[in-house]
């Protein structure tokens, strides 16, 4: 059996980055994960061994790929792929399940992508740092989220730093202010019942045009990511509230509970009141 530690982040509050899952592993010869499509992006960096990855690119067609120590891969989002360990090497790695606003945008600046998945280093020292966060956050899983998340920027800015693939990219676009005003008009008004409609007109765009730039900018279609964001915030006060369902259904636009809970399940894959039961914070009060 292989040696592993794996984790779930604790925290639902962190919009431009989040982590969701993270870990370490031992892998035993030829042990392999998939086929299988995540709903975040995930980074794995290989400490010792090789193996291969298997994993369609943006036209649906699948490569594979050969992988070694020193380097690693990426996982998008909703990317149909499959890992195996070598069998007469198999891989150790580390890896960290993250997502949000700034996920799509700072993995652009790695250059790492569905189409490129596979991260080389150019600079050894730099790469170092990388694992040494990646593992400080495997190895870390009661340390506070704010914490975990000021290391996850950190494995961030490394892994941006030390790509072989690395681009610069050039902002403050008039897409990054429509994008901006997008996302506020959002936060003030998920509660509300609003429309994809709604968002463009604020912003004075074309339904079209503005889908494109968002889809663009965020990785998501601006309907997905109202349903993210409204289930989010339901997930903060099914954890921080006594409210009940009922009510945080109609707080977050959802007059009817069904499809509410329907959304919910969608997003975590288990339905509000088991998420509740799962996660609630204790009253502490005597």
């Amino acid at each position: 059996m292989s040696d592993a530690l794996f984790s779930i982040f604790p925290n639902e509050r962190f919009v431009d980055l989040s982590l969701y899952q993270f870990g370490w592993e031992a892998c035993e010869p030829l042990h392999s994960y998939g086929p299988f499509a995540r709903n975040h992006y995930l980074f794995h960096y290989i400490i010792s061994g090789a193996g291969t990855l298997q994993s369609t690119n943006s036209e649906g067609v699948t490569h594979t790929y050969h992988i070694k120590s020193g380097q690693g891969f990426l996982i998008c989002p909703k990317q149909i792929n499959t890992y195996s360990a070598d069998e007469d090497h198999p891989w150790e790695y580390a890896w960290v399940e993250f997502d949000g606003l700034k996920a799509k945008e700072v993995l652009e600046l790695s250059g790492l992508s569905m189409d490129s998945p596979i991260y080389r280093s150019n600079a050894k020292d730099i790469s170092a740092l990388l694992l040494e966060e990646i593992l400080y956050i495997a190895r870390h899983a009661d340390a506070s989220p704010f914490n975990l998340i000021g290391h996850l920027y950190l494995m961030i800015d490394y892994l941006t730093q030390s790509s072989a693939s690395r681009k610069i990219i050039k902002g403050g676009s008039m897409r990054d202010f429509y994008i901006r005003e997008a996302l506020s008009f959002i936060e003030q008004n998920f509660q509300n019942d609003i429309t994809v409609e709604d968002i463009a007109n604020f912003c004075n765009l074309n339904r079209s045009y503005f889908g494109k730039i968002f889809r663009d900018a965020v990785g998501k279609s601006p309907q997905e990511f109202l349903i993210t964001y409204r289930m989010m915030k339901a997930a903060q006060l099914l954890k921080m509230t006594e409210l009940s369902v009922g009510d945080i259904s109609n707080a977050m636009g959802y007059p009817n509970q069904l499809h509410f809970s329907r959304a919910f399940k969608k997003i975590y894959g288990i339905s509000p009141r088991q998420w509740r039961t799962e996660n609630k914070i204790p009253d502490k009060r005597t």
